[in-house]
C-alpha cells in the first residue's frame, strides 16, 4: 500500500523503533507543512492511506474529492480537522484511537514547564543572560498559591498532582460529572465559575475543544483574575474567545500567560501578538512532540495488532457474515489488503455509501454515539464506527 505521512517537520518517525512496523509498504514521509488544498491534492493523488500528526494538516471536503485513491486516515486522538461528513459520503474510513486510559503524560509535563518558566522568569533571565547581563528581575514562588484546574479529565488530573507536590492548593472547575471526580479526588471544587477565577493564582486549561467548550473562557473570565496570576494553555487556543487573551494580558488581569497553542497554527509571524508580549512565554505546540510520546503514539496508529480480542489477519478467515468488534489503532498494516484494489474514480462514488449513527453497533448504550464509515470494493466490505467520545471500532464482513 502507498502510505503518506503528513508534517513530521524534522522526519522523526523513521528513526522510531514502531517504524518498522509499515515495513512492505510504501511509504512516503513530508517534512514541510502544506495547507493549500490545490498543492495538496497534487502531492497525495495515489496514496491508498493517510497518516496524520494531530492537527497539523485539515483535511476538508474539497480535499478528499481530489483524492480517488484514498481509503484510510489513520491518527490518534481528537478529529476536529477531519471532514467526518466527506469521509462517510465518500467511503473513506476515518481510525482513531481516543485512548481514555492513556493521558499524553508529555502535554502534562511541558504544561508545569511553562509553570515555573512564567512565575520564575526563566526565559527573561536567560536572555539577560546571554546578553552580558545578569538577573534580570524578581519572580514568584507556587508554594502556598491557589492552583486552578479548569476540566477535571486525565490531564487535569495529573497536572493537579504535579501542583500538589508543589506545595500549591488546588482548585477545580469543570462540568458537574468532572467536578464530582475531583471532589472523589480530595480536591476543593469551586462554587462558581467567576469564584473560580477571581481565587486562583495560576488558572490551567484542560479541556478538549468541541462545540460546547469553543470560546468557553471569555474576556469577562480573564478580567477577573489577579493582576499576579498566570493563565497557561497547552489544550486549544478556541478554548478561549477569540481576542481576549491579548486584550485581558494589556489591561493587567491576569498577568502573565503561558500557551503551547495558538488560534492558526503553525505561527511564523513574530509579530503575532502574544509573541511580542514580555509578560507571556510561548511555545510552539510541543506539547506531545517527545520522543516517548510518539513512540507510544505511532506504535498504536501504525499496528494494527493492537486491537483486542484478536488479531483482524486471523479473525478474517472467519466463515461469510462473521463480524468481528475490536477497538483499533489504525489499519494500514492488513485491512487495506483485505479490502482489495480500489476502483476507478467514478464508480467509486456509486459504491460507497455512509451514514449517521443513530445508536453504537454491537449493542453499546449511553453516549456510545457517533459516526459509520462503510467502504466496500472488491466485493467485500469494512465498517469502520469513530465515536464521538470513546474508541473506535471495528466491524468487517464479507459480502455474499
Amino acid at each position: 500500500m502507498k502510505v503518506a505521512i503528513l508534517d513530521d517537520w524534522f522526519d522523526t518517525l523513521r528513526t522510531l523503533a514502531c517504524f518498522e512496523k509499515l515495513a512492505g509498504h510504501t511509504v512516503t514521509v513530508f517534512t514541510d507543512h502544506v495547507q493549500d488544498t490545490g498543492l495538496l491534492a497534487e502531492r497525495l493523488a495515489g496514496f491508498d492511506a493517510l497518516v496524520l500528526i494531530c492537527e497539523r494538516t485539515e483535511i476538508r471536503a474539497a480535499l478528499l474529492e481530489r483524492l480517488p485513491n484514498l481509503r484510510l486516515i489513520s491518527q490518534r486522538s481528537a478529529y476536529p480537522h477531519i471532514d467526518i461528513d466527506a469521509c462517510t459520503r465518500l467511503g473513506v474510513m476515518v481510525c482513531s484511537n481516543m485512548h481514555p486510559d492513556t493521558p499524553s503524560y508529555a502535554t502534562a509535563e511541558l504544561t508545569w514547564a511553562l509553570v515555573l518558566a512564567a512565575i520564575r522568569q526563566i526565559p527573561q533571565q536567560v536572555a539577560s543572560l546571554r546578553a552580558g547581563g545578569w538577573q534580570a528581575g524578581v519572580g514568584s514562588s507556587l508554594r502556598g498559591k491557589m492552583l486552578g484546574i479548569y476540566g477535571y479529565g486525565r490531564l487535569g488530573r495529573i497536572v493537579a498532582g504535579y501542583g500538589a507536590a508543589f506545595g500549591m492548593n488546588v482548585l477545580a472547575w469543570a462540568r458537574p460529572d468532572s467536578l464530582s471526580r475531583a471532589r472523589a479526588d480530595g480536591l476543593a471544587t469551586a462554587e462558581s465559575k467567576a469564584g473560580f477565577f477571581e481565587a486562583c493564582d495560576v488558572v490551567s486549561l484542560h479541556m478538549r475543544l468541541v462545540p460546547a467548550t469553543t470560546g468557553i473562557v471569555t474576556l469577562g473570565d480573564l478580567r477577573r483574575m489577579k493582576p499576579t496570576s498566570l493563565l497557561v494553555n497547552t489544550s486549544r487556543a478556541a478554548l478561549i474567545q477569540a481576542g481576549a487573551p491579548v486584550e485581558a494580558l494589556r489591561a493587567g488581569r491576569p498577568g502573565m500567560a503561558a500557551v503551547d497553542v495558538f488560534e492558526h497554527e503553525p505561527v511564523r509571524d513574530p509579530s503575532y501578538p502574544l509573541l511580542t508580549m514580555e509578560n507571556v512565554v510561548c511555545t510552539p505546540h510541543i506539547g506531545y512532540v517527545t520522543r516517548e510520546e510518539w513512540e507510544l503514539q505511532f506504535s498504536d496508529i501504525f499496528d494494527p495488532d493492537q486491537r483486542l480480542p484478536g488479531r483482524l489477519a486471523d479473525q478474517r478467515r472467519q466463515p461469510t457474515g462473521a463480524r468481528v468488534t475490536d477497538t483499533i489503532g489504525a489499519l494500514i498494516l492488513d485491512l487495506l489488503e483485505w479490502i482489495g484494489p480500489n476502483p476507478d474514480h467514478a464508480p467509486r462514488r456509486s459504491k460507497h455509501r455512509g451514514r449517521r449513527a443513530r445508536a453504537c453497533p454491537s449493542g453499546k448504550t449511553g453516549n456510545d454515539r457517533g459516526l459509520i464509515t462503510r467502504h466496500r470494493a472488491a466485493g467485500r466490505g469494512a465498517l469502520a464506527w469513530v465515536p464521538a467520545a470513546g474508541i473506535a471500532l471495528l466491524h468487517t464482513h464479507r459480502q455474499p
